[in-house]
């Protein structure tokens, strides 16, 4: 089985998940069906419908957290020494070329990716342009309007 990067932070979560899954998610669906099947006839019981299929989910999300967790190689950005180049883990300011506008991303796992809180998947087009690269040097990224070019600015590990 392929290793799925993970920062220390996105193990965490998955982790805080994974207990709230079977802690609390589970055994209130496990209620609820028991709520359910009290009522009586089954065949035409939409609540009994409805927890059935959210325990499914529930069984399904926890054994995906687990998996991934066992696969994973969690990273803790704050003990790379990259020699100031773009890896997984880093956070990186950058200046779009044209605009000029600022902009800094950090790289981490598919599952933490969220733009809005600047992060990006390493699989991403412009993680996959960045990598490897150093503070001075263009980025470009095929982006659906064209190409775009980032010069990183910074390159840090915290």
């Amino acid at each position: 089985m392929a290793t799925i990067p993970l920062t220390k932070r996105g193990a965490e979560k998955l982790k805080e998940e994974l207990h709230r899954l079977k802690t609390v998610e589970r055994p209130a669906v496990i209620n609820a069906i028991a709520e359910a099947r009290a009522q009586g006839d089954l065949s035409e019981n939409a609540e009994y419908d409805a927890a059935k299929d959210k325990q499914g989910f529930i069984e399904g999300r926890i054994l995906e957290i687990e998996s991934k967790l066992a696969a994973a190689q969690v990273i803790d950005p704050s003990t790379l020494d990259a020699g100031g180049r773009v890896v997984f883990g880093a956070t990186v300011d950058l200046e779009e070329e044209e605009s000029g506008e600022p902009v800094t991303y950090q790289i981490v796992g598919d599952d933490e990716a969220d733009l809005k809180q600047g992060l990006i998947s390493v699989s991403s087009p412009i993680a996959r342009a960045m990598i490897g690269k150093e503070a001075g040097d263009v980025a470009e990224v095929q982006a659906p309007g064209g190409i775009k070019r980032y010069e990183i600015v910074e390159v840090r590990y915290a």
